[in-house]
């Protein structure tokens, strides 16, 4: 099965927050992406609310609920205490956690998990109580493979940021497609699930959905944003469906 696309609602909340209005929607164009065909939504909310807002996680949750239950919500963040009791809060299917520091513009990179595993084992375990399947954010670097899986979580989320820079370098783009490739193979080997994500676009999303066939899931937000400004919410998002192999 290809790999499913959750749509990251940020880029939207950002251009949202720029006027102290409520539009561009973000439940509204949430709805657009999933009546589209798309398998979830993620957001990142941060503590100083700068894209998504807190406020705009239960109308989310409740769009997919009452909506389109098949879906899944999918929540990111660091986990601060205060994360963490918001998505116990809001009940995503899935939480995938990053190491980076809240005030960062964007997430740049996956967690230490051997110098980390201590600290991310309660963690895990505590949200997998709570009945939320936990991914954790990770370089590709198949040598830490071993700490994450000794972490509980379910999966992992391979940071693509690299190899989504390496647009206009095609032979530095194969280099660390096949790293990310050697990680999400140890990985499935140690009986983990691959998700991935960060600057992945309907150029070289192909190439990944090929070189990781069990790819399960891509969260997709900035290029998915800039195409829906040129061709609409609905057709960015088939087009990225047919980018994953569906």
């Amino acid at each position: 099965m290809p790999a499913k696309l959750s749509v990251n609602l940020n880029a939207i909340a950002m251009l949202r927050n720029r006027r102290d209005l409520p539009w561009p929607s973000v439940t509204g164009l949430g709805r657009i992406a999933l009546a589209a065909g798309a398998h979830g939504l993620t957001v990142h909310p941060r503590p100083d609310e700068r894209h998504i807002r807190f406020s705009d996680l239960a109308p989310l949750r409740a769009l997919i609920d009452d909506e389109f239950p098949k879906a899944e919500f999918n929540i990111e963040g660091y986990p601060s205490e205060d994360f963490l009791q918001l998505v116990e809060k809001h009940q995503p299917e899935q939480v995938t956690l990053v190491p980076d520091d809240p005030s960062q513009a964007t997430s740049d990179h996956g967690w230490d998990f051997r110098a980390e595993l201590e600290r991310l084992k309660p963690i895990v375990a505590r949200l997998k109580k709570g009945g939320m399947r936990v991914s954790l954010f990770a370089d590709a670097d198949p040598a830490q493979v071993e700490a994450a899986k000794a972490t509980g979580t379910d999966r992992i989320e391979l940071y693509t940021g690299p190899y989504g820079g390496c647009y206009d370098d095609s032979e530095k783009a194969a280099k660390l497609l096949e790293m990310l490739g050697k990680t999400a193979d140890a990985a499935i080997g140690a009986g983990l699930g691959v998700n991935a994500g960060h600057d992945l676009t309907v150029a070289n999303m192909p190439a990944l959905a090929r070189r990781i066939p069990k790819l399960a899931e891509v969260s997709i937000g900035h290029g998915l944003t800039a195409d829906a400004l040129e061709f609409g919410m609905a057709a960015t998002v088939r087009r990225f469906l047919s980018a994953c192999g569906w």
